[in-house]
C-alpha cells in the first residue's frame, strides 16, 4: 500500500532573506523515507506541483512536511512543518484527504503565534501496486540504473500511475503471485503485529528504505571520486558552478588578505590538493601531530565536494594537547574563483561540544601585474557557529579570536616564504586602465559616422547654420534684418557666429585634470542603485557631492531616476599628505534655494582601508531613507603618490620647522611593522614615537605613534595587548594640565575627541563626557617637550574644519573676483524684468540707500537675510553719474542648504527726474546646483513718495537670464522668486527697526 502526497503551493510564505523574499522548498518525510521538492526562487507565494509515493509499513506513522528556505552556502532556514498521522488518511472516506489549505506551524513553541504561511496538498492511499514490485531474481543496482525519480511534475490533476512505477511486461505470473504474496504479507502486517508472513518471504528491494537506496549512489560517487583525481574533480565543479555568486565574506572577521603572484588554480592545489607538501609543512610549523588528510568525496548525489582532516594540535599555556575534526567542502570551483569552507570542531576542549569554528578561504583572480604574471587574492574569514547556547559564550568568541588572528598571521607569513606576496608597485592595472573601462567600447568608422550624424541634432544643427549663414548674407543696419522676426535675434556678423557657437559648446566638465605633485585622489561615480524616491511621481533628482579636506565635488543631476548612471570622474589637486575620509553626500535636487533632502550618506576612511579595495567597489549608504532602500553607489577610488619617496620627506621637513627638532626618516623594515601593528595602509608612514603612560583606572606604560594621519598607543603588559589609534581630524581641543601626585609630576596632554568620532578606541578613553566626547590622558613622556610639540604641530597640520578651510579658500577666490570683475556693466535691456515687491516704506529715502552704502546698516541687514562673509568695495565712477562695485558673500544653511557663494556687481545711477535711486545687479550663483545655468538681474528703484513726506517708495524687479537651457526652468524660477520675496521682507524690516531706533 502507498501513500501518494501531491504539493501543489503555498501561500503567505515569512520572508526569510535580505531582499525580502525567501527560495521555500518542502521536506516530506514517512518514517525513513524522505523527498524533497524543488527550489522556488524569490517567492513567497511558491508553486511546486510535484507528487511523491511513500510505502506505508504502519498505520501509526506521521507524514513530516517541512518548509525551508534554502541557503546556498550555509545551513538553510528553518519556515514551518505539519504532520499529519497516516491513520487519518486511512480512515477518511475513499482513504484520501481532499485538496486543502493546511496551516505551516513554527518549529519553537514560544512562537506560537508566528505566521508561517500555508500549504495546499492532497494525501490519498494507492492500491495499484501491480506494477511497482521490481524483479527480485534481478540485480537491485541494475534495477535502480532503469527506475525514474520517486517524484514527478504535473501542471494539473492526473490520474495516471506515478512514473516511479516500472512496467515490466517480461515478468511471469510466478513473480507477479510472489509479488501480490508479498503485498498481502505487508498489509497482513500493518493489522496484525504478531504475524510472521512478513518475515517468512522473500527479499524485496521495495522494502529497503530510501536512505539504502541513497547510499548505494552515495556509495557509487565515492568510489568514483577516490579513483578519479583532484584535477579531474575540479573539472567536474566546473561547468557547475560557473555564474554562481562567490560566497561573502563570514561576520567574525577577516583573518588574511592578501595578493600573491600565482594563478588561482595552482594557489588551489597548492593549499587544498592531496599531493600538495604545504599542509603538512604548515602543520609541522604550528606543532600539530598525527595529522591524516582523508580524500576528496563527492554527495549529495555527487553535489558538493568534502574531504576530512584530523590532527592532534599542540598544546600551548591556556590548553593541553586536543584532537582536531575539520570537514572542509568546496562552495565554489569554477576554474578562476574558489571558495572553501572549513567547519572545525575541537570536542575535547571545554565547552567544545557547544560550538564549531568555521573558516572561508576565498580565491579570486588578482589584477594582472607589470611583468604579465597572473596574480591570486586570498581573503579568510571567520566566525563562530554555537550548535547550543552558552553563557559562556562572549568568552569563547573573544579568547577565539585572539587565537585565529596570531595563527593565521604566521600562516600568511609562513605562505609568503612559498609564493611572492604582490608588492603593490608591480601592478600593471593601473588607475588609467580601469578608468578606460568608462569609456564605450571601440566602434568600426562606420558605425562611429551614423551614431554621431545621422541624428537630430546634427541635421537641426546643420540647418540652423545654414539658416544663420543666410541671414547673415542677407543682413542690413535695420533694426530687425536679414531672416530675424520678432522674438528672434541672429548673428549678424561672422564673429558673433563665432562667439555662440563657443558659448553653446560649453558645457558642465566633471573631468577637470588634478594640478600639481604629491597625492592625487580621483574618484570615478558609476551608478547608483535603489536611490530612495522621495518626489510624488515616485523618483528622485539626486546628484553626488563628494568631500576631502575641505574640497567639494559635485556630480551633475540626475533628474527623475532611481538608478541614475553618472560615469563622472573628479579628480583632487595634489596634496601634501595623504587624505584621511572622503565624505559622500547623495542630495535630491528641489531648486537651488529650497533645503536638499538628503538621499544618504557615506563616509570612506582611506586608513582603515586599502586602496587596492577601492578600485572598484559598491559602498552602502547610511541613513534612514537609504538604509530602508538598501541605497548604494558604485564608485572607483584612486590615490597615487607622484613624488614617491620625496613627498615624504618634504612633509618630514616641513613638520620640523614646526617642532625645532630633526625628524629622521624611518627605515621601510620599521614602516612595515607599524603598519602591520595598527594595520593601517602601506601609504602611511611612521613620523615619532614616545614612551609614555595610558591613564585610565589603571596606569598603563606604552609607547605613542605618530603619523601624518593617526595618533596610535600600543601597550603590551604580560601578554596582554593594547592597541588603538584615531585621526587627527577625530581631535577637536588638546590640553596641558599641570602636574600632579596622580601624574608622578609629569604633565598630562588631554585629547578630546569629537562627538560620535573615536568610538573603536573607546576602551582606552579615560572619561567620556556627557556630549558623548571621549577624553584620552597621557604622560611621564621621556621627552615631554620635544613630544608636546610634535603632536600640537601635527594636529595643527589637520586639525582646520572643512568649514574653515573652505572659508579660506573662497576668501581667496571672492578677492581675485572683485579684482578681475572690473570691466563694463552688463546691461539689462534683454532681460525681462517683472515686479516682485512694491511699498511704501515710513524711512526717507536717505536712509534707505544706506542699504547700499557699505556701512554698519549695509552689513547688519545682509547678516540678518544669511549673507555671511559679506565683503563689497567702494563706488567707483564709471561715467557720468553712474557708479559700480563689486560684492562677495556666502549663504548661511538657513537660506540654502548647499552654502553657496555669490559674487555680484551693482550699478548706481539717479533717476531721470532727479526725485530718486536706481540700483541695478547681477549676481552670479557658485556651489549651488545648475548655479551656471543662469544669473539673476536685480533693479531697485528708490524715490520720495508723495503721499507721505517722510517716507520712501521702494519697488524690486526680477529677471533671469537663462545661459543654457534646461526643462526645469520654471520650476528653478518660481523657487528662486519665493525665496528673493522672503529675504526682501527681512531686510526691508530690520531697515524699519534701525531707522525706529534711531
Amino acid at each position: 500500500m502507498k501513500l501518494v502526497v501531491r504539493v501543489i503551493e503555498a501561500r503567505n510564505i515569512p520572508a526569510m532573506d535580505q531582499n525580502g523574499y525567501s527560495d521555500p522548498y518542502v521536506r516530506l518525510q514517512l518514517g525513513r523515507q524522505r523527498f524533497k521538492t524543488k527550489v522556488v526562487r524569490k517567492s513567497l507565494s511558491p508553486s511546486w506541483e510535484e507528487e511523491f509515493s511513500f510505502k506505508v509499513e504502519d498505520l501509526k506513522d506521521e507524514l513530516v512536511i517541512s518548509v525551508l528556505d534554502e541557503d546556498k552556502y550555509f545551513n538553510d532556514d528553518f519556515v514551518g512543518f505539519l504532520k499529519i498521522p497516516v491513520s487519518r488518511v486511512f480512515d477518511a472516506d475513499n482513504k484520501s484527504l481532499p485538496t486543502a489549505w493546511h496551516s505551516l506551524q513554527p518549529k519553537n513553541k514560544k512562537s506560537k503565534n508566528k505566521d508561517c504561511g500555508e500549504i495546499l496538498l492532497t494525501i490519498s492511499f494507492s492500491h495499484n501496486t501491480s506494477s511497482a514490485d521490481f524483479n527480485i531474481n534481478s540485480d537491485p543496482l541494475d534495477q535502480l540504473k532503469t527506475t525514474e525519480s520517486p517524484k514527478r511534475s504535473f501542471s494539473g490533476p492526473s490520474n495516471a500511475p506515478s512514473p516511479v512505477r516500472v512496467e515490466d511486461t517480461t515478468s511471469s505470473r510466478e513473480e507477479k503471485s510472489c509479488a501480490q504474496k508479498t503485498l498481502a504479507g505487508r498489509i497482513a502486517q500493518m493489522f496484525n503485529k504478531n504475524s510472521d508472513t512478513a518475515s517468512d518471504r522473500g527479499v524485496d528491494f521495495l522494502e529497503l528504505p530510501e536512505t539504502t537506496k541513497s547510499e548505494l549512489f552515495d556509495d557509487k560517487c565515492v568510489d568514483q571520486s577516490s579513483s578519479a583525481s583532484f584535477e579531474e574533480a575540479m573539472k567536474t565543479m566546473e561547468p557547475r558552478d560557473l555564474g554562481s555568486e562567490v560566497p561573502s565574506n563570514l561576520p567574525g572577521g577577516v583573518l588574511v588578505d592578501q595578493m600573491y603572484v600565482i594563478a588561482p588554480q595552482d594557489l588551489n592545489t597548492l593549499l587544498f590538493s592531496p599531493d600538495s607538501n604545504f599542509p603538512r609543512t604548515w602543520a609541522e610549523e604550528q606543532g600539530n601531530t598525527e595529522l591524516q588528510i582523508g580524500p576528496w568525496r563527492f554527495e549529495n548525489g555527487c553535489e558538493s565536494l568534502k574531504r576530512d582532516v584530523t590532527y592532534i594540535k599542540a598544546a600551548n599555556k591556556l590548553i593541553k594537547a586536543t584532537k582536531g575534526f575539520e570537514e572542509q567542502t568546496y562552495l565554489k570551483a569554477d576554474g578562476k574563483v574558489f571558495a572553501i569552507l572549513a567547519s572545525v570542531s575541537t570536542p575535547e576542549v571545554m565547552y567544545g561540544g557547544s560550538f564549531k569554528t568555521e573558516l572561508l578561504f576565498c580565491i579570486t583572480p588578482g589584477p594582472e601585474l607589470s611583468s604579465g604574471e597572473q596574480s591570486s587574492h586570498l581573503v579568510i574569514s571567520w566566525r563562530m557557529n554555537f550548535l547550543q547556547s552558552t553563557m559562556m559564550k562572549g568568552m569563547i568568541e573573544n579568547g577565539a579570536r585572539s587565537a585565529l588572528r596570531e595563527t593565521y598571521e604566521q600562516f600568511a607569513t609562513f605562505l609568503s616564504q612559498t609564493i611572492t606576496p604582490v608588492d603593490s608597485n608591480d601592478m600593471g592595472l593601473n588607475k588609467e586602465q580601469i578608468l578606460a573601462s568608462l569609456q564605450p567600447e571601440p566602434q568600426s568608422d562606420w558605425k562611429l559616422a551614423v551614431h554621431y550624424f545621422a541624428n537630430f541634432t546634427v541635421v537641426s544643427s546643420f540647418f540652423m547654420g545654414i539658416y544663420v549663414l543666410i541671414h547673415i548674407w542677407l543682413a542690413t543696419s535695420t533694426t530687425i534684418q536679414g531672416l530675424e522676426f520678432v522674438g528672434l535675434d541672429l548673428p549678424d556678423s561672422i564673429g558673433e557666429f563665432i562667439v555662440c557657437g563657443v558659448l553653446v559648446l560649453q558645457g558642465s566638465d566633471h573631468g577637470v585634470k588634478a594640478q600639481g605633485d604629491g597625492w592625487l585622489l580621483t574618484v570615478a561615480l558609476i551608478k547608483g542603485d535603489n536611490l530612495a524616491a522621495v518626489d510624488s511621481s515616485g523618483f528622485c533628482d539626486p546628484y553626488v557631492v563628494f568631500t576631502c579636506n575641505g574640497k567639494s565635488r559635485t556630480s551633475s543631476i540626475k533628474f527623475q531616476q532611481c538608478d541614475p548612471m553618472w560615469n563622472e570622474i573628479f579628480e583632487y589637486d595634489a596634496m601634501d599628505e595623504p587624505p584621511s575620509m572622503l565624505d559622500v553626500e547623495v542630495y535630491d535636487f528641489d531648486g537651488p534655494f529650497n533645503e536638499a533632502t538628503s538621499l544618504g550618506h557615506a563616509e570612506i576612511n582611506f586608513v582603515k582601508s586599502d586602496i587596492s579595495d577601492l578600485a572598484d567597489v559598491w559602498i552602502p549608504l547610511q541613513g534612514k531613507l537609504a538604509q530602508a532602500c538598501q541605497s548604494k553607489l558604485h564608485l572607483r577610488i584612486f590615490l597615487n603618490n607622484t613624488k614617491g619617496s620625496n613627498v615624504v620627506k618634504e612633509y618630514l621637513t616641513k613638520m620640523e620647522k614646526e617642532v625645532g627638532k630633526k625628524i629622521n626618516l624611518r627605515s621601510p623594515q620599521t614602516n612595515s611593522a607599524f603598519q602591520k601593528l595598527f594595520g593601517l595602509p602601506p601609504e602611511e608612514f611612521l613620523i615619532n614615537d614616545f614612551t609614555c603612560h595610558l591613564k585610565r583606572k589603571m596606569l598603563l606604560q606604552g609607547r605613542l605613534f605618530l603619523s601624518a594621519r593617526i595618533i596610535g598607543f600600543h601597550a603590551n603588559l604580560f601578554g596582554h595587548k593594547t592597541n588603538f589609534f584615531f585621526l587627527w581630524e577625530d581631535i577637536e581641543d588638546i590640553q596641558v594640565l599641570p602636574p600632579s601626585l596622580s601624574s608622578m609630576g609629569s604633565p598630562v596632554i588631554v585629547m578630546t575627541l569629537r562627538q560620535g568620532r573615536g568610538m573603536d578606541a573607546r576602551h582606552g578613553a579615560k572619561t567620556q563626557d556627557e556630549e558623548g566626547r571621549l577624553k584620552f590622558h597621557f604622560h611621564s613622556f621621556v621627552s615631554y617637550n620635544v613630544a608636546h610639540r610634535t603632536i600640537m604641530a601635527l594636529w595643527k597640520a589637520r586639525s582646520l574644519s572643512p568649514e574653515q578651510k573652505v572659508q579660506i579658500v573662497e576668501e581667496s577666490e571672492a578677492k581675485s573676483l572683485q579684482s578681475e570683475e572690473g570691466g563694463t556693466f552688463l546691461g539689462l535691456e534683454d532681460v525681462t524684468m517683472s515686479e516682485v515687491y512694491s511699498s511704501v516704506l515710513p524711512v526717507p529715502m536717505s536712509f534707505f540707500m544706506e542699504l547700499f552704502g557699505g556701512g554698519e546698516l549695509e552689513r547688519a541687514v545682509m547678516e540678518k537675510a544669511g549673507c555671511v562673509s559679506y565683503s563689497c568695495s567702494s563706488w567707483e565712477s564709471e561715467k557720468l553719474d553712474v557708479y559700480e562695485r563689486q560684492i562677495y558673500y556666502r549663504f548661511d544653511k538657513c537660506i540654502s542648504r548647499y552654502r553657496g557663494e555669490v559674487t555680484s556687481t551693482q550699478q548706481k545711477s539717479p533717476l531721470p527726474n532727479g526725485n530718486g535711486w536706481l540700483v541695478e545687479e547681477v549676481m552670479t550663483l557658485h556651489g549651488v546646483p545648475l548655479g551656471d545655468y543662469f544669473n539673476l538681474h536685480l533693479r531697485y528703484q528708490v524715490e520720495d513718495s508723495p503721499s507721505r513726506p517722510k517716507g520712501c517708495l521702494a519697488q524690486v524687479y526680477l529677471g533671469v537670464a537663462w545661459l543654457k537651457s534646461t526643462r526645469h526652468q520654471k520650476r528653478i524660477t518660481k523657487n528662486i522668486v519665493s525665496n528673493l520675496e522672503d529675504r526682501l521682507r527681512v531686510k526691508l524690516s530690520v531697515i524699519e527697526k534701525e531707522f525706529a531706533a534711531r
